[in-house]
């Protein structure tokens, strides 16, 4: 297959004999038991230069194929190869919102060889994801206490605050609102499995409080469409907030005994060492764009409830 992809590329049995270090003879003989294997003339040999047959063009086609597939089997284990095959991410929508566009840029930049497929989901079924194989990294949102599993590298990147907000039109106090004067409005929110969501979920049920949700909403511009339309309160961060379109019809609910945010974590299972590199990218990738948008990175050494204090 070797010699045979060399001469269609090169038009001539000498130029793909010198580009394999072959003698001529040598060559012409592994196309030709090539052609006896398949039991077809793969190659129009009274045309100058040479050009594949029919056959030999849908032969070409599959053989360079095979022999990529081959390479990458052989840099499976290679830390220096260059990353190649499919890299399959996972993030949730908020993340895929805010911080997807720029680690994906540098990705196929880099490593043009590598096929990316990102799978949007909410965390806890993208670390699932990681953990059972089907994904290969996943950037996710969960509330601070946070254990990964010990079978994944994690690595918290972040801490991400959330603000309470609701339609100016309400014309709701500016005075702080306790968590049970919140409880009484409906909310607007993600739909279960969001980190957020999971978070005011848990705080709610430990003050023995109900969660109303109103309506369940995909993306974060359209639930503060819906906030500023006066259909309930929500949930947002907030760089997403003053990046709205109906930031100005929003007002932001202080509180006196609702202090939270989620983490970013970055996990990763046990991958090949031709993705390593492409690990390492998508890992600083994300460092920077949580930077820029002011996202501060997690002090590693901070107890995860003084994090939920500031």
């Amino acid at each position: 297959m070797q010699a045979f992809v060399a001469v269609v590329e090169s038009g001539s049995m000498v130029r793909a004999a010198e580009k394999l270090h072959l003698t001529q003879p040598g060559l012409t003989r592994r196309v030709q038991n090539l052609e006896t294997m398949l039991g077809v003339e793969l190659l129009e040999r009274q045309s100058k230069p040479l050009k594949p047959s029919a056959a030999g063009n849908e032969v070409y086609a599959l053989a360079r194929t095979v022999l990529r597939a081959v390479d990458d089997l052989l840099s499976v284990a290679s830390l220096d190869s260059e990353p190649s095959g499919e890299m399959r991410i996972g993030m949730p929508p908020f993340l895929g919102e805010v911080a997807l566009e720029k680690p994906v840029d540098r990705l196929r930049c880099m490593f043009a060889r590598l096929t990316l497929r990102v799978t949007a989901g909410w965390s806890p079924s993208l670390v699932q994801g990681v953990e059972r194989g089907s994904l290969d990294a996943a950037i996710v949102l969960m509330p601070p206490g946070f254990a990964p599993p010990e079978a994944l590298h994690a690595a918290r990147l972040a801490f991400v605050p959330t603000v309470i907000v609701a339609a100016r039109s309400l014309g709701l106090p500016d005075a702080p609102a306790t968590l049970a004067e919140l409880s009484r409005h409906e909310w607007v929110l993600n739909q279960d499995g969001c980190g957020m969501r999971s978070v005011l979920r848990r705080t709610l049920q430990a003050a023995g409080l109900p969660l109303n949700v109103a309506v369940e909403a995909f993306g974060s511009e359209l639930q503060l469409s819906l906030v500023a339309r006066g259909l309930g309160i929500g949930l947002v961060t907030p760089d997403i907030l003053e990046r709205s379109s109906h930031r100005a019809a929003l007002q932001i609910i202080d509180t006196t005994d609702f202090r939270t945010g989620v983490d970013v974590w970055f996990v990763h299972g046990s991958v090949p060492g031709r993705l390593m590199r492409a690990i390492d990218l998508l890992r600083s990738s994300l460092d920077d764009v949580l930077a820029e948008r002011g996202i501060a990175p997690v002090d590693k050494e901070m107890d995860p409830a003084a994090q939920v204090a500031l």
